[in-house]
């Protein structure tokens, strides 16, 4: 039986994630700032998943808190962060706060508590970076991965897109909704895919990895459907029209592993090195 810390774990994918975790009869810590969601997360488990949680009120930027809730911990999943581009745009310091020096401080409770396997969620928005939110998550990568080279923990990251149904989605406002740019395209996902793409790869990293699953695109109006309100504002500050999951700089350390794609510095079983002219861009990808 795993024990996991789950920071950020009342947010769509923490919660999803504590879900699942706990039906492979994981014990699971909720590490997040918002009592409020951990008292309603509580009442909405059952019984038994009860039983397998603790809650734990805490913000990434209190290393010390941090610390406690590392111990005895078997694997940390790290959900948290500022992710709202025009709010991080605004407020450029505190994202940094939580999404950067959050970070450093998971990874070295990580390495205090001698915490065997780490999984950090990035985004999307960290490749080719043109926002806040980008560039705090790209630089949170780089120091996740980086710090494989300071202790026995094993650290990887996932990257992704856009997650159907997460709180803040656009998908999630009701009535009509102004679009940026009718061209903008974006990769979607489901929350229960994401999770899975967690799980396997703290079942398959060996440490400094990236997994990429492969995604579909499509132009949001498209996703809107009958939501549009047919009134076009264009792109906001820190806004792409189009995104992109790898980079080119990536390319050669990228590999085809079937239902996902790996940066890594090593060759994983059964995969195909990505073609040179290979681009993974929701503009290419788009239906």
């Amino acid at each position: 039986m795993a024990v996991c810390l789950v920071t950020g774990g009342t947010g769509s994918f923490g919660q999803a994630f504590v879900r699942r975790v706990l039906s492979l009869g994981w014990t699971v810590r909720v590490f997040s700032r918002d009592e409020f969601k951990q008292g309603v997360m509580r009442d909405e488990l059952g019984e038994d998943q009860r039983q397998g949680t603790r809650f734990l009120v805490g913000d990434v930027r209190d290393a010390a808190r941090l610390r406690r809730g590392a111990e005895g911990v078997d694997v940390v999943v790290h959900a948290a962060a500022l992710k709202q581009v025009p709010s991080c745009e605004y407020n450029p310091d505190e994202a940094v706060k939580t999404n950067v020096l959050g970070s450093m401080n998971v990874v070295e409770a990580c390495l205090e508590a001698g915490v065997p396997r780490a999984v950090l969620l990035s985004s999307d928005k960290a490749v080719h970076p043109v926002n806040v939110y980008g560039a705090t998550k790209l630089c949170a990568e780089k120091v996740w991965l980086a710090s494989n080279a300071l202790g026995d923990c094993r650290f990887a990251a996932v990257r992704y897109g856009n997650v159907r149904g997460s709180r803040g989605s656009v998908l999630e406002k009701t009535g009509p909704v102004a679009i940026t740019d009718r061209r903008a395209t974006r990769f979607w996902m489901d929350v229960s895919d994401a999770v899975e793409l967690v799980l396997s790869a703290l079942g398959e990293m060996r440490g400094g990895e990236v997994f990429v699953p492969k995604l579909g695109s499509r132009r949001v109006v498209d996703v809107l459907r009958g939501a549009d309100s047919g009134h076009e504002t264009g792109l906001r500050r820190g806004e792409k029209l189009h995104e992109r999951l790898l980079s080119d700089e990536e390319l050669p350390r990228t590999w085809d592993c079937g239902d996902h794609y790996r940066v890594c510095d090593y060759e994983p079983e059964g995969s195909l090195r990505v073609p040179e002219e290979f681009r993974y861009s929701s503009e290419v990808s788009a239906a």
